[in-house]
């Protein structure tokens, strides 16, 4: 065994046992789509006395926070997005009316004179009879009976945390009011120095939302009737420094509400996330087997020890997702289960680079072809995998929600398949090349012959460039065809892109449609839309619906279906819905330049420009086919557009790749021919990636359920019509474009140590070996 394979088999073995830690030791952080719980995204508007910057919306998101820790949310989760949206996640919340209810509300801060100890009647939250405030527990939890609110909390014009390092005070927090608040508050620690030292009456209490932020004491030093200055008076206590500035922050906040209006809204049941967990799971798994099963039949040992490889895969990019801390959705995990597909595309290529390698030099040692495979395989490997990295970071800068987890997913995916195939595939095919056994038998090891594909493509010897134009004519008509259903049909938009709430129902009896219908249209809900949703359930689509809205229309399901149970609630608003389609069409012709550009810098600008015109064709054939179907276009359908540009374009690098190498060799060989060549060459690696691909899309199709079906239809469309097109759309392209090109040839990269033969007969440069 050499130095290198130790090292790989060393670093392979570290990583695997990391990754191993790491799966025994920590959990998944689950999204609310498969946790289940609702998610809201906040929008805040600009008020009479703020405008809706990055720190008011952070101020806004302080207050937010202390009103759902009220609801007793469990591990509640509140992020600002942006300069004024706020997301909001609340697991196990299944009914959002009450949370929408005290998120939507306006800031309530106000200041009470305090009339002495609780009398034990806490937390009404009304004043009572003859101007009696409510009963509430202080930031220590004794009660205190409040007087009428003296003071809101519009009155108050500043509020700031400093350390008072001269009084030896420690972090104060100092309030300003208005000219007018500012002589109520006189008034009100002018009463309160009237008491005790000691004496609860002394006391001012600051609430917002009905809860006591602070309830500090009026100094000893200040006599009765004396009152506090408004514009010097400062809060002291026992303060960290992160205590004072969120005093300071509620106050403020509470002054300085911004409205928030809730743009998107979902609420997944938690059945529908168990279950979907459940479906992936099982998809997952037998999609790999099958994968596994597939290259091993064809690879044999090498085969095997690629499935091998594929497992450790698995264990390194989940650990990766556990350990870095990714919220795993469910496109994530439709995304982790692609992945797996897609890891067995390096394999594929180094093994049949090495399979060339055999045909081509037989008397060459398995090692030494195999080393052959890979450093022939680089290029191709690592510009297919730029492309799909370059889908998976627009994915996660210009997607929202799930589908930037989807991004995360498969960006790492792709950087944990190409450790797998290029260092521990690597590894252990190294070492397996190096046994006795297996250099006795080649016939186990799976790149000793060329292939079933290979053969018959060697033998029949197809000409299919002959004619490049043809090829794009068929294209074009698939192109008419797809253009004709988004036309006739039209594109049928999500509510995600149009705005509108969409909810799913189960009902403990059945409901025919047309039923289901009736009953809301006789409840005020005539323009609800009502299919079925797999399974017996209802899915109603309408416009804008409030919360009470969709209360009443469930209660109009169960007067025909019983019991009506919410599995899954969506609501995104008009405002929302035009830039989340707008941020689509940039998503995707930003997708098409940097591809574009990205090509341009590596090959020649015909193959590029070639490229992405396979890529078009692509995305137009898909858009068409759903428009034909009648499938609903959404946020998860663009996630597997982008991914189908990146397969696109991945599998005409693959293609290219081996054209600019075959031309730098035989520079006056027609191109038409050097193209014949290449495409016979790698089309066996073609069909072997796409059926590992296939295998686990129809898995995901079959077994994934109602959430993951448009998903797995759009990318089984995607690379069926993407491994046509890498073929018989880009090269074709390329040739015709290059016939107008007046550029020279690539140049041929000479190889280290090598001189012309003198008088040597030269054997064909695009001969690759391969006999029958």
């Amino acid at each position: 065994m050499t130095r290198a394979t130790t090292v790989r088999a060393v670093l392979a073995a570290a990583v695997l046992l990391v990754s191993a830690l790491i799966t025994l030791t920590m959990s998944p952080r689950l999204g609310l789509d498969l946790q289940g719980g609702t998610r809201m995204v906040l929008q805040a508007k600009d008020s009479d006395t703020a405008k809706a910057d990055r720190e008011s919306t952070e101020r806004t998101l302080e207050v937010l926070r202390q009103r759902i820790d009220s609801l007793g949310v469990a591990e509640p989760t509140l992020t600002r997005s942006g300069e004024d949206r706020i997301i909001v996640e609340l697991p196990d919340v299944q009914d959002p009316r009450k949370a929408a209810e005290v998120i939507g509300r306006t800031a309530q801060l106000s200041f009470h004179a305090v009339q002495g100890p609780g009398s034990g009647k806490e937390g009404s939250g009304k004043e009572g009879k003859a101007g009696k405030g409510p009963t509430l527990p202080d930031e220590q939890g004794r009660s205190l009976d409040l007087g009428p609110a003296r003071l809101s909390g519009a009155g108050v014009k500043d509020a700031t945390a400093a350390f008072d390092a001269q009084q030896g005070a420690g972090w104060t927090v100092s309030l300003d009011f208005h000219k007018k608040a500012g002589r109520e508050w006189t008034r009100l620690t002018g009463e309160a120095a009237c008491h005790p030292v000691q004496d609860d009456r002394r006391r001012v209490a600051i609430v917002l939302d009905q809860q006591i932020i602070s309830s500090p004491q009026v100094s000893p030093s200040v006599a009765c009737g004396a009152s506090l200055p408004s514009g010097s008076t400062q809060i002291t206590g026992s303060f960290s420094a992160d205590e004072a500035r969120e005093l300071a922050l509620l106050i403020k906040g509470g002054a300085l509400p911004l409205p928030v209006e809730i743009v998107e809204q979902r609420t997944v049941g938690p059945t529908l996330g168990a279950a979907a967990i459940d479906a992936s799971a099982r998809a997952a798994l037998i999609g790999a087997a099958a994968t596994a099963l597939f290259i091993t039949v064809v690879y044999r040992l090498f085969g095997a020890l690629a499935a091998v490889a594929l497992a450790a895969y698995g264990l390194i990019s989940y650990a990766a997702l556990v350990g870095l801390g990714v919220t795993l959705t469910l496109p994530g995990l439709a995304g982790f289960v692609l992945a797996i597909g897609m890891a067995v595309d390096a394999n594929v290529l180094v093994f049949e680079r090495a399979r060339e390698e055999q045909a081509q030099h037989p008397d060459r040692s398995l090692r030494s072809s195999l080393t052959a495979g890979f450093r022939g395989a680089w290029s191709a490997v690592a510009d297919s995998n730029v492309t799909t990295l370059i889908a998976a970071g627009l994915l996660f800068f210009l997607g929202s929600g799930p589908v930037k987890g989807f991004g995360v997913t498969l960006a790492i995916g792709v950087i944990a398949s190409m450790f797998s195939a290029l260092v521990i595939a690597r590894a252990l095919t190294e070492i397996a090349a190096g046994s006795r056994f297996v250099s006795a038998y080649r016939g186990v090891n799976g790149i000793a012959f060329p292939g079933r594909v290979r053969t018959w493509l060697t033998r029949r010897d197809p000409r299919l460039m002959r004619f490049p134009r043809r090829w794009l004519m068929v294209s074009t008509a698939l192109v008419v065809v797809a253009v004709l259903g988004i036309v006739v049909r039209g594109v049928n938009l999500g509510v995600e892109f149009t705005g509108g709430r969409l909810i799913e129902y189960s009902t403990s009896r059945p409901v025919e449609v047309e039923r289901a219908r009736s009953a809301l249209a006789d409840a005020g809900f005539g323009d609800a839309e009502v299919t079925t949703a797999g399974a017996g359930d209802l899915s109603v689509r309408t416009g804008e619906l409030d919360n009470d809205g969709e209360h009443a229309l469930r209660a109009a399901l169960a007067k025909e279906g019983g019991e009506t149970t919410k599995v899954r609630d969506e609501l995104i608003g008009p405002s929302l819905g035009d830039e989340l389609r707008r941020n689509a069409l940039i998503a995707l012709g930003i997708a098409v330049f940097v591809q574009l550009a990205y090509l341009a810098v590596r090959f020649r600008w015909t193959f590029a420009v070639a490229s992405v015109g396979a890529l078009v064709h692509d995305v137009i054939i898909l858009v068409g086919a759903f428009a034909w179907l009648g499938r609903t276009v959404d946020g998860i359908f663009l996630a597997a557009l982008l991914t189908v540009i990146g397969y696109s374009v991945n599998d005409s690098v693959v293609v290219f790749d081996r054209v600019r190498e075959l031309w730098a060799k035989a520079r006056r060989v027609p191109l038409a021919t050097v193209a014949d060549r290449a495409v016979i060459q790698t089309v066996p690696r073609t069909v072997n990636t796409g059926m590992g691909a296939l295998f686990i899309l129809v898995a995901l199709a079959v077994l994934g359920g109602d959430s993951l079906a448009d998903f797995a239809l759009a990318l089984l469309i995607g690379i069926c019509v993407g491994t046509y097109s890498s073929v018989l759309t880009a090269v074709p392209a390329a040739l015709v474009l290059e016939r107008s090109s007046k550029a020279p040839p690539p140049a041929r990269k000479r190889a280290p140590g090598r001189r012309s033969g003198g008088g040597r007969a030269r054997r064909d440069p695009l001969d690759n070996g391969a006999r029958v």
